[in-house]
């Protein structure tokens, strides 16, 4: 009783402390934007000595701000300062963009305005991760302290993940006003990353208390974890003996479920559109919603809504039903835009489809897929494109027995992404370009993100192998500073450079990035003439094994209970 009541108190304290840290933050910039200087009227200090404070603050990076902030907390008591934060969160942040004057600025030049347009998206989302961090407090119970602290970690980090897309927005539009708005978000910026490490302090504590065992036998004991037996009772390698409920099960087989709604080109289905389909499930869905697109390929560009979670796409095979579009950089459009299929909501999952980006190397940029929803899973999907082909942007995201085509950069983004049994196609690009797999694009050293391929094959379509001159091959790139990508036990093609990896721009990322190869095969499987670069990791067993989805995604019963195939550990190949 007693460590229960120190980690609620803790808890209670850390998600306070962030959510203050945040409010005050926003606001205070955006009493500088007004008015051209900080306000100095936020009253009295009542959050507790400045020991206490400091104390709060000490395991983050930004400690002046993080203790200036607090020091404008005007209650003392900690439900009315998350109450009052949280509301002036939402509306501060929400004011921030639509009642700047940046959109006044923007309003003749098109780029800027959808880049805005992206702000203002993105950082509503941030908001609903700050709710639900902050509505997270009175569920936290000690038999649950892992998950509730995973979910904490994952939803700072796209905090700070959703940030940074509404700066990278600005790339290459005119004018100063990506500039306003970086600085805009610098203070919020600094305080996501402050509640982020303080939640990560939270995770060391419990770790102190050792309260992983007994939590895991009470869950064992109430029957909620999702495969029968001890969870470590199958040998490493094999895969779980899942328990899983009939509904679980039969998500498996488009045959052997009666779908919610049916999408069919031929009239025989409820919908001709799957937009139609998808407009039909009620608004903030929380009940498994599934949706069964018949044969055929549909050029529509899908948007799967914020909180219309566990929608079920299931197609007839990844070769017979597609989701087509071509919208592109090339001709106007931002690449967080471009995407033929775009998911928002949490608990997404799709199989036995395909979805592209038809608009060629020549469009550059031209997502096909991005995922910006918390638990996905993809199951016998093929996502192809060549620039940019699959954003897998934030959150967690499990993909297994998938195909992803693409030339440069066409895994990107900074989400917990592991791929399992999964073959990246290497097509071949414009004239002088050299393709790139991945582009991981991680930005805070507390944050989640990692791209982790297991058991991958990296193979190459025969027009990149006939091409001459031979365009060159790299495994990724540092999108970000932070950039970290993980292969193993993946078969690699003799066509991957024999330096692995590319920079990014000169120097940058270099020292900086976490890159790590380990028990890979083939021909491109080579590491005698890889980059030398400080950012190179040679990884120990335990290391790799750290890497695996049992332990990357810190809890993982969301995959074991979608019945998709999943090893949590290091696979037998």
């Amino acid at each position: 009783m007693a460590a229960k009541a120190a980690v609620a108190g803790l808890a209670a304290i850390l998600v306070v402390a962030m959510v203050v840290a945040v409010a005050v933050g926003v606001t205070r910039k955006n009493a500088e934007v007004e008015s051209g200087s900080a306000s100095n009227d936020g009253g009295s200090i009542s959050t507790g000595s400045t020991k206490a404070v400091q104390s709060i603050c000490a395991p983050t990076d930004y400690k002046e701000t993080c203790e200036s902030s607090l020091s404008h907390a005007n209650s003392t008591n900690p439900n009315e300062l998350i109450k009052a934060a949280f509301d002036f969160t939402v509306k501060n942040i929400g004011d921030i963009i639509t009642n700047s004057p940046l959109f006044k600025e923007a309003a003749n030049d098109d780029g800027t305005k959808q880049a805005l347009e992206i702000c203002q998206e993105v950082l509503d989302t941030a908001i609903d991760d700050l709710k639900r961090s902050f509505d997270s407090v009175d569920e936290f119970d000690i038999t649950n302290a892992s998950e509730y602290v995973e979910n904490l970690k994952t939803w700072l980090s796209a905090v700070i993940t959703n940030q940074e897309t509404c700066i990278d927005a600005f790339e290459n539009t005119t004018g100063d006003t990506g500039e306003k708005m970086k600085n805009l978000l610098k203070t919020a910026r600094e305080m996501s990353s402050n509640g982020l490490a303080m939640v990560n302090e939270m995770s060391s504590f419990l770790s102190s208390l050792q309260l992983g065992n007994a939590a895991s036998r009470k869950l064992l004991l109430s029957g909620k974890i999702g495969y029968g037996g001890d969870p470590t009772d199958y040998a490493p390698g094999e895969e779980p003996h899942f328990n899983l409920d009939s509904n679980r099960r039969r998500l498996l087989s488009a045959t052997s479920l009666k779908p919610n709604a049916v999408v069919a080109q031929d009239g025989s289905g409820q919908f001709n559109t799957i937009s139609a389909a998808i407009a039909s499930v009620p608004p903030k869905n929380n009940q498994t919603f599934v949706i069964h697109v018949k044969a055929g390929v549909y050029k529509e560009y899908v948007q799967i809504p914020k909180k219309v979670n566990k929608i079920v796409l299931i197609g007839d095979g990844p070769l017979k039903t597609r989701i087509s579009g071509r919208k592109n950089y090339a001709e106007g459009v931002k690449t967080y835009h471009t995407a033929t299929v775009a998911v928002n909501a949490d608990d997404f999952l799709a199989k036995d489809i395909g979805f592209e980006n038809t608009a060629g190397a020549a469009g550059h940029q031209a997502v096909a897929l991005r995922v910006s929803g918390d638990r996905a899973v993809f199951y016998n999907v093929h996502i192809d494109g060549y620039q940019d082909t699959l954003y897998a942007h934030t959150y967690r995201q499990y993909y297994r027995d998938c195909s992803i085509s693409g030339t440069i950069d066409f895994i990107f983004g900074d989400s917990q992404a592991l791929f399992q049994n999964c073959k990246f196609v290497v097509r071949k690009p414009m004239a002088n370009q050299a393709c790139m797999v991945t582009a991981q694009g991680r930005v805070e050293r507390h944050s989640l993100g990692a791209t982790i391929i297991q058991n991958g094959d990296f193979v190459a379509e025969p027009a990149l192998l006939q091409a001459s001159p031979p365009h060159k091959v790299y495994l990724g790139r540092p999108w970000k500073l932070l950039s970290r990508t993980i292969i193993m036990q993946s078969n690699i093609g003799g066509f991957i450079a024999p330096e692995g990896w590319a920079e990014w721009s000169g120097t940058f990322a270099l020292d900086t990035l976490y890159y790590a190869e380990y028990q890979n095969r083939g021909p491109g499987s080579d590491l005698k003439n890889r980059v030398k670069w400080k950012g190179i990791q040679t990884l120990s067993p335990q290391m790799a094994e750290s890497w695996t989805g049992g332990k990357f995604y810190g809890g993982d019963e969301w995959v074991k209970n979608s019945g998709v195939p999943y090893i949590p550990t290091m696979m037998q190949v």
